[in-house]
């Protein structure tokens, strides 16, 4: 609780901060490489949108090794689960993560209806874009958001999120942010499926927020989505049935809690996760621990022209002991710059 609650104020301050000076953050190429494959094979047509290179053999080769029968990496239909972050994983990230941008959006949505807000510091801090003040306040800030998206119904909120999504844009992309998803990663997801596999999002965002939309983006069912719970309350009145949220969270799926999640809803282990983080490592390493064939993929935002730049210094997605590990164990870092012919679906008319 107390780590998403420090990323969630962390978030809300960088938000303030850059609206004030209008650009994204972005960094410099680490000088750190990516992990080489010597081995080349040949690849379909399928993946149109990755280059062919070594990351795009590595996913066709292993596709293909557990699919084969006959193959000794032979996985049956039943295991073979495939896991993937949402965050700079599926979808753009920078300069805030999205869903932040819609939780401070629903506080300034909801302020008519609350005049109390005013009272409190981190209200007038937020409004004021005053960054200094917002970092002395986090516990209001924290109170404030959760007032703000909580009390109603799970259905309502589900309106409040396709209200958002129909009408917000990115403030320097100026697109709607559901066309922000990759189009590599869109036809990578229907690849695995058509090779039988199950695929997965396991998420630091609240499961409710992605299940709104990820089916209508991704082709991923909503009781495929983990993701950051948070507290519902059942409640009967006139014999009608109804789910409040609650302000508070039951589960974490960050980090640590990831690998957890996976557990606790597949309940059975990844043999293929893609993540873009250091909130991703423990995925990562969860999926390529023990025996069997298994794939971990991490996505280099390495490509400032066409999205951002960013790694080891970021406050936003910040990749630095998870790519660390990759380079040691051998996982697959894909360069955004260099592995993807194309980033984004052409734009929405």
């Amino acid at each position: 609780m107390e780590g998403l609650a420090l990323r969630a104020t962390a978030a809300v301050v960088l938000a303030v901060s850059l609206a004030a000076c209008g650009t994204p953050p972005t960094s410099a190429n680490s000088s750190a490489s990516a992990p080489q494959h010597a081995q080349s094979v040949a690849t379909t047509n399928a993946l149109p949108s990755w280059r062919d290179g070594a990351a795009k053999q590595a996913i066709v080769r292993f596709v293909t090794d557990v699919t084969r029968e006959g193959s000794p990496q032979f996985v049956p239909v039943a295991e073979r689960i495939a896991v993937f972050d949402n965050d700079g994983t599926l979808w753009s990230e920078q300069p805030l993560y999205f869903q932040f941008v819609f939780l401070i959006d629903q506080v300034k949505a909801q302020a008519p209806s609350h005049p109390e807000w005013k009272r409190n510091p981190a209200f007038r801090a937020l409004m004021a874009g005053d960054t200094a003040a917002l970092s002395a306040q986090k516990k209001p800030l924290l109170q404030l958001l959760a007032a703000a998206n909580s009390g109603m119904d799970v259905e309502a909120y589900d309106k409040r999120i396709d209200a958002w999504l129909a009408s917000a844009k990115h403030p320097t992309l100026h697109r709607p942010y559901t066309s922000l998803v990759f189009q590599p990663q869109l036809e990578l997801l229907a690849y695995l499926r058509a090779n039988g596999f199950k695929t997965y999002i396991v998420s630091g965002g609240t499961t409710q927020f992605m299940r709104a939309w990820v089916e209508r983006v991704y082709g991923v069912p909503p009781e495929q989505v983990i993701g950051t719970d948070e507290g519902v309350k059942y409640e009967s009145r006139d014999a009608q049935g109804r789910l409040i949220r609650q302000p508070k969270v039951d589960f974490v799926d960050d980090g640590p809690g990831k690998p957890v999640g996976i557990y606790r809803r597949i309940g059975r282990k990844p043999i293929l996760a893609f993540g873009n983080s250091d909130g991703d490592l423990q995925m990562l390493e969860y999926t390529t621990t023990g025996h069997g064939p298994h794939l971990a993929l991490l996505v280099h935002h390495d490509d400032a022209v066409r999205e951002f730049a960013y790694d080891r210094q970021s406050k936003v997605g910040k990749l630095d002991r998870a790519w660390d590990a990759a380079v040691a164990r051998g996982w697959t870092v894909v360069s955004m710059k260099d592995d993807w012919a194309t980033v984004f679906p052409a734009a929405p008319n």
